[in-house]
């Protein structure tokens, strides 16, 4: 079964279990560009069965995604830092206490 959060982001699959693949809807224009690009599944038919997703939506559900997961790698480097603080410090102690003894 496909997941709500295969949905987000670039699609990698459509519901139906086709692969997706981007497309430029020449008919479909956008202000001054010549169509709009979609992220739809390879097998689409508009049956309500079928992916067919604006790609800005998809971009910017990626790079959402993409945030998210810089801002967790930057706490667990703020982790790792203070950690190597830690054992700096604590090396630095059995030093000291070796050498008292």
């Amino acid at each position: 079964m496909i997941s709500f959060f295969v949905l987000q982001g670039i699609p990698k699959l459509c519901p139906c279990g086709s692969i997706t693949k981007e497309i430029v809807d020449e008919e479909d224009t956008y202000g001054y560009l010549p169509g709009k690009r979609y992220f739809i599944c390879k097998d689409y038919e508009n049956d309500g069965l079928h992916f067919r997703q604006p790609w800005v939506m998809g971009v910017e559900q990626e790079v959402e995604r993409l945030k998210l997961r810089v801002h967790e790698h930057e706490k667990l480097l703020r982790e790792c830092e203070a950690l190597k603080a830690q054992v700096t410090m604590l090396v630095k102690r059995v030093s000291e206490l070796e050498r008292l003894h």
